[in-house]
């Protein structure tokens, strides 16, 4: 259903912490102007986990005015509890989003059984298509092949974000779901190679800040051209690297403010970009030809 460069975008703050609404503006009109094929809203790059409901509605809904259809908006809505889940994914079926994109429940560790129960029903409750978000290394919560093989014959669970790094994980799910869920990357330093092996896309963090150079990548792998994929992947690879040195979305909200897009602001318990690895984030941004302010 959706293809290509899926950005993770940020959530635009003030050093005070407040949503700058002239720097998202901004930054959802820079990735339209730069190809960008999809823009997911307040997921974990977005610091879902800090805003208020009623922010994250906010986000939600002013992203899908400033893109005024021209690309996909994929609003974040998970959470470790079912009921809350459905009301952030109803809420984002109201404000106009096209998918919904939802973590596996964080915290409470759910088994196989209570996640196919979490998920289904989500789905049956809200009537938008929703992509499962798989990220054990944050959530402490696993979504295991066989069980994304059952959410698969539910008609509008139609993807999984699978944001493992593990390629062959990737393409256990895709022979097991066939064309019944697209499969997406969730790691930027392997979504070439996924998508090489059958996957539909990525949705990046480095598309934050190198959304041409995301794009033409997965363009090419999804065209199967791997040479050129590569080489595309080469000039962004150390961003790949550095933008997670610290945890996300530290990193590349300082890169984005370096591009000019608000400040480096980012809620507690998070903190801005340590100082001393500022110039390894600001030498790979350059090594990849962006300019920076």
């Amino acid at each position: 259903m959706f293809r290509g460069s899926m950005v993770a975008l940020v959530t635009p703050m003030t050093i005070a912490g407040e949503i700058d609404e002239q720097a998202l503006e901004a930054l959802v009109g820079f990735h339209i102007e730069h190809g960008t094929d999809a823009i997911v809203a307040v997921g974990t790059t977005g610091e879902s986990a800090t805003l208020s409901h009623k922010e994250h509605s906010y986000v939600v809904k002013r992203v899908v005015q400033l893109v005024n259809k021209r690309i996909p908006v994929i609003a974040g809505t998970g959470s470790n509890s079912t009921d809350e889940a459905i009301e952030l994914t109803q809420a984002a079926m109201r404000d106009g989003a096209d998918a919904c994109l939802l973590v596996t429940p964080y915290y409470n560790k759910p088994p196989q059984e209570g996640l196919y129960q979490h998920y289904k029903k989500i789905a049956e409750q809200v009537a938008i298509p929703q992509i499962l978000y798989n990220v054990p290394g944050r959530t402490g919560c696993d979504l295991l092949p066989e069980t994304v093989e059952r959410l698969a014959s539910i008609s509008n669970i139609v993807g999984i974000k699978e944001a493992t790094g593990n390629l062959e994980r990737a393409r256990e799910i895709i022979q097991r779901c066939g064309e019944r869920l697209d499969v997406y990357s969730g790691d930027d330093a392997t979504a070439m190679e996924l998508i090489l092996a059958g996957g539909k896309g990525n949705i990046s963090v480095t598309a934050n800040v190198a959304p041409a150079a995301l794009h033409a990548m997965c363009k090419a792998a999804l065209a199967g051209d791997r040479e050129t994929a590569a080489r595309i992947d080469a000039t962004v690879a150390d961003l790949h690297r550095v933008l997670f040195l610290e945890p996300n979305p530290i990193p590349v909200k300082w890169a984005v403010h370096k591009l000019g897009f608000g400040s480096e602001g980012v809620r507690l318990p998070l903190v801005p970009l340590s100082v001393a690895l500022r110039p390894t984030v600001l030498a790979a941004m350059q090594k990849a030809g962006l300019q920076c302010a």
